[in-house]
C-alpha cells in the first residue's frame, strides 16, 4: 500500500510539473489566481462532508491535493521552498507537537492533548493562544475556535447548565436592546441599531458555545438547517405550480399549509 500511495503522490507531481510548463491556463495561474478557486474546492469538500457522500469526498480532496502541488510548484518556481521542504516542515511540527507518541510525555485523553498543542505553540513564539486563526474564517466556525482555544487555557464553564444560563442571559439582553430600539424610534439612530446588532452577535456566539458543549459542530448543524429549508421551499414551488398558482399569487396561510404539509411527508420517510 505505501508503494501505491507514493506512486501515485509521484504521478500527481509529474502531472502537475507537466501542466505548468506544456498547458497555456496552467503556466499562467499565480497564487493569487488559485486562492478563490482553492476557497471553492474547500466548501466543495465541505459539503461532500455533510452529506457524508464519500465518492465526493474522495474526488474533492484530490482537487485540493492538486492545489496544494499547484502553490508547492510555484513557491519553487519563485525560490521560496521546495515540495519535500513543505512535506518535511508539517512532519516535523507534528513529531515536535506530539511528544506523547514521539517522546517521553504522558497524556490522560485528548482534551490534554489539545492543551499540550497549544503550550506548544506559544513556546514555538505565538503570542496569544488565540493566535492562528484565521480573519477570514467565516464567523460561524471563527467562533468556534476562538472558544475552543479559550477553553484550552481553563476559560471555560463548568457545564452546559451555565453556558445555557448565558443563553438566557444574552436573549434577554437582546431583548432589551430592541424594545429600546423600538421606543427611540422619533430619534432612532446607528446607535441604537449597532446595540441590537451585538446583542444580536452575543446571543449568536453564546448559542454556538451551547452547542460546542452538546458536541454539535454549529457550522454543520446550520448547513444542515439550509439544505433543509431548501429542500422544503423548492418543494412547495413544485407543489404550487401543480395547483396552477405561483408563490406571489398566494397568502402565507396558503403557502405555510402546503409548507406544514411537506414537513410530514418529510419527517414520515
Amino acid at each position: 500500500m505505501d508503494k501505491a500511495n507514493s506512486e501515485a503522490f509521484l504521478k500527481l507531481v509529474h502531472i502537475m510539473n507537466d501542466l505548468r510548463t506544456q498547458c497555456p491556463w496552467d503556466k499562467k495561474q499565480t497564487i493569487h489566481t488559485l486562492r478563490q478557486m482553492t476557497i471553492e474546492e474547500t466548501y466543495e469538500l465541505a459539503d461532500a462532508i455533510t452529506d457524508t457522500d464519500w465518492k465526493g469526498i474522495k474526488e474533492e480532496l484530490g482537487d485540493l491535493l492538486l492545489h496544494i502541488l499547484f502553490y508547492s510548484k510555484i513557491g519553487q518556481e519563485q525560490g521560496q521552498f521546495e515540495l519535500y521542504e513543505m512535506i518535511n516542515g508539517i512532519a516535523d511540527k507534528l513529531i515536535a507537537r506530539h511528544p506523547h507518541i514521539y517522546g517521553d510525555v504522558k497524556v490522560e485523553g485528548d482534551e490534554e492533548v489539545k492543551r499540550n498543542w497549544e503550550k506548544l505553540k506559544l513556546k514555538e513564539g505565538k503570542k496569544s493562544v488565540l493566535g492562528g486563526v484565521p480573519l477570514s474564517l467565516p464567523a460561524v466556525v471563527k467562533a468556534m475556535r476562538l472558544q475552543e482555544k479559550a477553553k484550552q487555557v481553563g476559560f471555560e464553564w463548568d457545564n452546559k447548565e451555565q453556558v445555557w444560563e448565558k443563553v438566557e442571559e444574552e436573549n434577554r439582553e437582546l431583548h432589551e436592546a430592541v424594545k429600546n430600539w423600538e421606543a427611540n424610534a422619533s430619534t432612532r439612530n446607528n446607535d441604537f441599531h449597532e446595540k441590537v446588532e451585538e446583542e444580536f452577535g452575543d446571543l449568536i456566539f453564546s448559542l454556538i458555545n451551547y452547542a460546542r458543549f452538546l458536541h454539535i459542530d454549529a457550522e454543520n448543524a446550520i448547513e444542515r438547517t439550509n439544505k433543509k429549508f431548501i429542500q422544503r421551499f423548492t418543494a412547495m414551488e413544485a407543489k404550487a405550480f401543480q395547483q396552477g398558482k405561483a408563490l406571489q399569487e398566494m397568502t402565507l396561510e396558503e403557502m405555510d399549509a402546503i409548507w406544514n404539509s411537506i414537513k410530514q411527508q418529510q419527517q414520515h420517510k
